[in-house]
């Protein structure tokens, strides 16, 4: 595993609440990890495609943390995230992964495009708000994560995806402006870590 993650980073992954997955989210888990350990098995492309309805929050963290998950155990996986409206990656999102030891530079403003990185020379994690099917995002061969339920529920059928694994998580949108934000962001963003390094230590 990489020995070069920015500090305050590795102090983040050292920390992750790994003991708090429930058995019925292990079980989901597992399947992930699955699909992943086939792709190596036989030597096929690992593609990721994080999917919530706003590619806000929710499927951001995930394919951030999936990536840096990949990275950091060296398994060849290629992550991506996006949703059935385009808005913009939320602020609070961005602000919950610089505390978590990221380095974020920001692009543009309406929907601007964020570059994270986890080390120095690394490739950055490319983070805007997209439809699932944009330019960017595999059209063939992958998995498709579903990180809400909104989604979920309103897309029953994605182009292109071999696999449908349904991993959803509650939004933190409904602590936006109480005193609870910042809490309740890292909260999700540690969850959402905490899983998908189980993922992927598990292949």
């Amino acid at each position: 595993m990489p020995s070069l993650f920015y500090p305050a980073l590795a102090n983040t992954i050292a920390n992750l609440p790994f003991a708090a997955i429930s058995t019925e989210r292990l079980q989901l888990l597992d399947e992930m990890a699955v699909y992943l350990q086939e792709k190596i098995s036989n030597r096929k492309e690992i593609r990721l495609n994080f999917i919530c309805t706003h590619n806000s929050r929710r499927s951001q963290f995930s394919q951030i943390w999936a990536q840096t998950a990949a990275d950091y155990f060296e398994i060849p996986a290629f992550c991506y995230s996006g949703g059935v409206e385009v808005t913009a990656c939320n602020e609070r999102t961005i602000h919950s992964l610089e505390r978590s030891g990221f380095i974020i530079s920001k692009h543009g403003h309406s929907n601007p495009i964020y570059f994270i990185l986890h080390e120095k020379d690394a490739r950055p994690i490319i983070v805007f708000s997209k439809l699932y099917d944009d330019v960017i995002n595999p059209h063939g061969i992958f998995a498709t994560i579903m990180t809400c339920s909104h989604a979920d529920e309103n897309c029953p059928f994605i182009p292109g995806a071999e696999a449908r694994i349904p991993v959803q998580y509650e939004d933190p949108k409904e602590f936006d402006d109480t005193n609870l934000e910042s809490q309740k962001y890292d909260e999700r963003s540690k969850q959402i870590a905490s899983e998908m390094f189980y993922v992927f230590s598990r292949v």
